[in-house]
């Protein structure tokens, strides 16, 4: 396989640069992030549907990922159930390290070839579900172990990397490649590939919510109430879709029923 992320970088004596120069660059090279990523719509839409199906049959995704791209899978996950309403270990992270020692960066683990499987089995996977391998390099023994794994035993996998056929792709039922080139500094994946994955999971999770029904019109109508700014926009929410015309009246209704859509649903019948 060609690692297009370890490539060296299309600029020179990046040390010399002016910052004008850099963030400009910079900026240049993150513009190719969008058309890469439409490059693989087709692939990114297949794992999407995959997704939905087993969500929609009770089943669970699991993100599995090292370095900036698990990390980022976490951003993602943790989200979900206060945007949309829905509970907590639908959307799982499995990250080499630990959640828990997010902050710790603990890239050694990503070498862990035992690691991830064994922190799949402590989540009960099985064939209701579906593993999402990140790797940016398509290659990271603690992700490429544990779904080589799920796919001995019948475990639905996808992935999403930044190399051509990689192993980890090899391993996927649902491969998705977002090919975003050489990085600005030499095999940085934190930027390039970084945002691209950040970008793919927004998509990923934001359709998935779609589909299962967790948004009406283009609203959060089953965000939960857990703050004064997130309860006015709901109350306002609730206020412009029920045509109600008292504030307060339409809050203690959403404080009583918990969210925009049990309230409507509670007007509508």
């Amino acid at each position: 396989m060609t690692k297009i992320t370890e490539q060296p970088s299309l600029y020179r004596h990046l040390e010399k640069m002016s910052v004008t120069e850099l963030t400009a660059n910079i900026n240049k090279e993150d513009k190719k992030v969008a058309l890469a990523i439409e490059a693989a719509l087709p692939q990114i839409n297949q794992l999407i549907e995959g997704i939905v199906e087993k969500l929609e049959q009770g089943g669970r995704l699991f993100y599995l990922g090292a370095g900036s791209g698990g990390r980022l899978s976490v951003l993602d996950a943790i989200e979900l159930p206060t945007t949309y309403g829905i509970p907590k270990g639908v959307v799982n992270v499995i990250l080499a390290g630990g959640v828990a020692h997010l902050v710790e960066a603990r890239e050694e683990e990503e070498d862990n070839r035992e690691a991830g499987w064994k922190a799949l089995e402590s989540h009960d996977v099985s064939e209701k579900d579906l593993v999402l391998g990140i790797s940016a390099s398509g290659t990271t023994p603690f992700v490429l172990a544990a779904l080589q794994a799920c796919q001995s035993k019948g475990i639905t996998t996808g992935c999403l990397v930044s190399n051509p056929e990689s192993p980890i792709a090899g391993a996927a039922d649902f491969p998705v490649e977002v090919i975003t080139g050489p990085e600005f500094v030499s095999g940085s994946t934190r930027m390039k590939c970084g945002t691209m994955q950040k970008m793919v999971f927004d998509m990923i999770s934001t359709t998935c919510m779609i589909r299962l029904g967790r948004v009406e019109d283009n609203k959060m109508v089953n965000v939960q109430l857990i703050n004064d700014k997130i309860t006015d926009r709901a109350v306002k929410m609730l206020m412009e879709r029920a045509g109600l015309e008292d504030y307060e009246e339409a809050k203690a209704l959403l404080m009583e029923k918990g969210s925009v859509k049990k309230a409507l649903d509670t007007l509508n019948t």
